[in-house]
């Protein structure tokens, strides 16, 4: 029997939970029945009820809901990493906890996965969403197709569904300061689109912040173009013909009697207009050697403080070592916390 693992990033949203779990539950029945599913709700640094309502979903489907409580707020791609560490499904899919996402979307890529097909992405051709953030989405994934991944649809995404194999192979990259789903196509397998309109967040606000998106729009940038680096290299190379060319104009016309050196206003603008790129590129440059160093020092993308696994698990078999090769820490577990089973986590 197929088995999809649904990976749900959480962050503040105790008042998404109750609604998304129903909308979840009746999804399942447009499934067929010989399709069995996992819920991997990974709570990520919440400070509200999130992780009490997600204890509720779990008690209501023991066997179907697992819950990975992060310590602290690391951002919505290293919860998904979290989940894709956790989840044991034949295939994955990849969902908002606020339900903007349509879930009934999720049964039309299971049918590609079932023909074979590897990645199966959905492309948001249109979102309802404020003004300000349509065209920031739009300029920063024209950008990305552009210059970057020239593989992601146009919209984007960040609603997808995808071979355990893919899972198994993102897990294994050990990367961070990226955009984990884009590793996705990056890999290569084949893949379709599914066009769909994102709907309208019904409740609570989004936590998706100005300066989340512009550090994601660099992570992007800077992990799978070298466009930044080129960029530098070119400007270099025309400012310095540029240079090359003025110096030889003013020695001609100084020789020849036609002026007299003097422009001081020009100098000052030349060495403002230089010394400005100098800093923006070693500012790029900066970027490039921050992730260096971050990739170098080896510490864990982020940790697990609880792990409360679905009643169909092993738990002896998710309590393994403590550090692993994705780059986790699971924090020692406390002894007052237990699940319905009986088992202490």
């Amino acid at each position: 029997m197929p088995k999809i693992s649904v990976i749900i990033p959480c962050y503040y949203n105790e008042q998404n939970i109750p609604i998304t779990s129903r909308e979840l539950i009746e999804n399942e029945k447009l499934f067929p029945t010989d399709a069995t599913f996992e819920y991997v709700m990974v709570d990520d640094g919440s400070r509200d009820n999130t992780l009490v309502e997600l204890k509720r979903f779990q008690q209501s489907y023991p066997d179907k809901v697992k819950i990975v409580k992060l310590a602290g707020n690391v951002g919505a791609h290293y919860a998904v990493l979290a989940g894709m560490k956790y989840a044991t499904g034949d295939c994955c899919t990849v969902i908002a906890a606020d339900l903007q996402d349509p879930p009934e979307l999720i049964l039309k890529m299971y049918v590609y996965w079932l023909k074979g097909i590897k990645l199966i992405m959905a492309n948001r051709q249109d979102r309802k969403d404020p003004l300000l953030q349509k065209v920031f989405s739009k300029t920063y994934h024209y950008l990305i197709r552009k210059l970057a991944i020239k593989s992601i649809p146009p919209g984007g995404f960040d609603f997808v569904l995808f071979d355990s194999r893919l899972k198994d192979e993102v897990v294994k990259m050990n990367e961070k300061n990226t955009n984990t789903l884009y590793l996705l196509p990056w890999i290569g397998y084949e893949h379709v689109s599914i066009p769909y309109t994102r709907r309208k967040r019904q409740v609570g606000r989004s936590r998706w912040t100005l300066s989340k998106k512009i550090k994601l729009f660099i992570d992007t940038f800077v992990s799978f173009s070298f466009f930044p680096i080129r960029a530098i290299s070119v400007m270099g190379l025309v400012l310095g013909i540029i240079s090359l060319l003025y110096g030889l104009f003013i020695l001609v016309a100084k020789l020849s009697g036609m002026i007299a050196v003097e422009g001081w206003a020009a100098i000052m603008v030349v060495v403002l207009l230089v010394s400005s790129f100098q800093f923006l590129a070693l500012g790029v440059i900066g970027e490039y050697l921050w992730r260096t160093l971050d990739e170098t020092r080896n510490r864990p993308a982020y940790v697990v403080e609880e792990l409360y696994p679905s009643c169909a698990e092993d738990v002896a078999e998710t309590d393994k070592a403590e550090y692993t090769d994705l780059q986790e820490v699971r924090l020692p577990q406390r002894e007052e916390k237990s699940l319905d089973t009986g088992s202490k986590i």
